[in-house]
């Protein structure tokens, strides 16, 4: 398995959620053992010489990959969610995605100042929910913010919503 290959099993789902846009469904991926293990690999290649404490993965396709990450990094796994979801105390942050407004939530201990964090989601197209979980996760005061995805849509440009000491990375670009 290699990028390439990964590339030709993610699927492409036209209209979906809105007409004219071409949905990247990583379900193909993930339903796939060969795959997960390709994604799993790379990811802890990546990451294993980090440091990192805490991975944070976005609902809900954030959730996939990253506990599976956080065991073989020996870091913790901390759920970023929709409003109401979390059942303790939280902080929260609203932004303006592409169709509309959210609000997003962690629980108000999850974070400290000497955690190192590697926030996940499955895609990067125009950034707003990264961004928001990264300034959510600033919040805490963390030494260090790693921003995470499997497949990046570099014609949307939403690498450029992330100040520069934020290190970006993707597995896969479109």
């Amino acid at each position: 398995m290699n990028r390439e290959e990964i590339k030709k099993i993610i699927r492409n789902v036209p209209d979906f959620p809105n007409e004219g846009i071409m949905f990247k469904d990583l379900t193909t991926v993930f339903v796939r053992h060969d795959c997960l293990e390709w994604l799993d690999n790379e990811l802890y290649e990546y990451y294993k010489d980090k440091g990192i404490t805490k991975i944070i993965g976005i609902e809900s396709r954030g959730f996939i990959m990253a506990p599976a990450l956080a065991l073989r990094l020996g870091a913790g796994f901390v759920p970023i969610r929709k409003k109401g979801k979390l059942p303790a105390k939280c902080r929260e942050i609203t932004y303006t995605k592409e169709y509309g407004k959210d609000t997003i939530q962690i629980h108000e201990d999850a974070l400290n100042k000497d955690d190192v964090v590697l926030v996940h989601d499955d895609l990067l197209a125009t950034g707003g929910t990264m961004a928001a979980a990264v300034k959510l996760v600033k919040q805490f005061g963390v030494k260090k913010i790693y921003a995470n995805f499997i497949a990046e849509l570099d014609f949307l440009k939403g690498r450029e919503k992330f100040d520069e000491d934020i290190e970006v990375h993707s597995l896969i670009h479109y």
